[in-house]
């Protein structure tokens, strides 16, 4: 069985890496995350957007529809063509070699029969 001290040791290492990168982040200095002149902390809205008057519409960006067109139109490609795929499984092939066999089969008795 082995010791348990390469894995105490491993969580002391860490355990101390853990607790010296939370004392940083505890600060109240520049994160990493954030640059001066930026807001710090959410202001409780969406995508930290504030709502806009009532009656006005939100105006899309350059990039939405673009991106939303091509969206759809890949689902709508890869929805037909994957549907409309040939079914090549061994499986699928297997059964159809099956019923040719009975088929034969079929036919050579219904020709002794007649005889």
């Amino acid at each position: 069985m082995p010791s348990a001290k390469p894995f105490s040791a491993a969580a002391g290492m860490l355990r101390s890496r853990l607790t010296s990168t939370l004392r940083q982040r505890s600060g109240d200095g520049p994160s990493r995350w954030t640059t001066p002149g930026h807001q710090d902390r959410p202001n409780g809205y969406f995508l930290n957007r504030t709502p806009l008057p009532p009656g006005q519409s939100r105006k899309w960006e350059d990039w939405e529809l673009p991106c939303y067109v091509t969206s759809f139109l890949t689902i709508v490609i890869l929805g037909v063509g994957l549907n409309a795929k040939p079914d090549l499984t061994l499986e699928t092939w297997a059964h159809q070699k099956a019923v040719e066999r009975l088929e034969a089969q079929r036919q050579i008795l219904a020709a002794d029969d007649s005889d």
